[in-house]
């Protein structure tokens, strides 16, 4: 985990030799106090359900630092809890953080703002775009759309942090060829995704990254054994991942309101 800056800098230095990444990367998105869902990020039981409480995610990193010192964890959307949590617990530990920011939502309520964010790379976290507007299926906008939403979200983020961006992260999980390729139109160099996999793979000048994805009710047992790639987890998930893109590929726009409305009626 000391070498979080190490795992960033291969990524931009060596991106045609990656066949397999040695640093395992770990999605979050929140971390709240236990049942404030609504504190940080975007609001809605489709969102809570990446919502740990911080006891939680103090647990997962306590295993974590036990198991596997070559991990990238990245946070996506841009809650306060990056700024009021996340960063702090991670600072604690000596790490740094790969945080993705959705540029529409800066300064809204529950998210961070312009200052929070200098304050963040200034603290030596990484900072990337999530986007500009978070859209529901990216896959689904046109090619100029999606290059817009790259170009300018990381031109609002280079202009807060006086350096460029060229880091992102796919809302959504809606990840295609062509959304990496307007993403390297738009000078990203590294691209994540939601696929739970090791496996990198260049799309023109934009080298594309899988994460495994840790939700909320996520044992600390379970995220350590996904940040050592253990075969298990790495299967379950991949099994999951796979079968959850057939029905957003089959359900479209059905699909979404379907998830929001079984999540929605969970008890939180």
């Amino acid at each position: 985990m000391a070498s979080m800056d190490h795992g960033l800098k291969t990524l931009y230095a060596v991106p045609r030799e990656f066949q397999l990444m040695k640093a395992v990367p770990l999605l979050y998105h929140d971390v709240v106090p236990a049942g404030q869902f609504q504190s940080s990020g975007f609001l809605g039981g489709d969102a809570d359900v990446y919502k740990l409480d911080r006891d939680e995610f103090r647990r997962h990193l306590d295993a974590i630092s036990k198991t596997n010192p070559e991990v990238l964890l990245t946070f996506d959307d841009g809650g306060l809890s990056f700024y009021d949590c996340i960063a702090p617990e991670l600072e604690q530990r000596g790490w740094r953080g790969y945080f993705f920011i959705a540029t529409n939502w800066i300064a809204e309520p529950g998210f961070v703002n312009a200052s929070q964010i200098f304050q963040l790379r200034q603290r030596g976290h990484l900072i990337g775009t999530h986007s500009c507007s978070h859209p529901a299926r990216i896959s689904h906008c046109s090619f100029e759309q999606i290059v817009e939403e790259w170009s300018r979200s990381a031109a609002i983020l280079a202009g807060i942090l006086g350096e460029p961006v060229q880091m992102a992260s796919v809302p959504g999980g809606y990840y295609t060829h062509k959304v990496a390729k307007a993403a390297a139109v738009a000078g990203i160099r590294t691209l994540f995704t939601s696929e739970p996999t090791l496996k990198c793979h260049r799309v023109d000048t934009c080298v594309v990254v899988g994460r495994f994805t840790v939700q909320r009710g996520t044992s600390a047992a379970r995220a350590a054994a996904l940040a050592q790639a253990s075969a298990l987890p790495v299967l379950q998930q991949s099994a999951y991942w796979n079968a959850k893109k057939v029905l957003k590929f089959v359900g479209g726009t059905r699909w979404l309101k379907l998830r929001q409305r079984m999540l929605s009626q969970q008890k939180m």
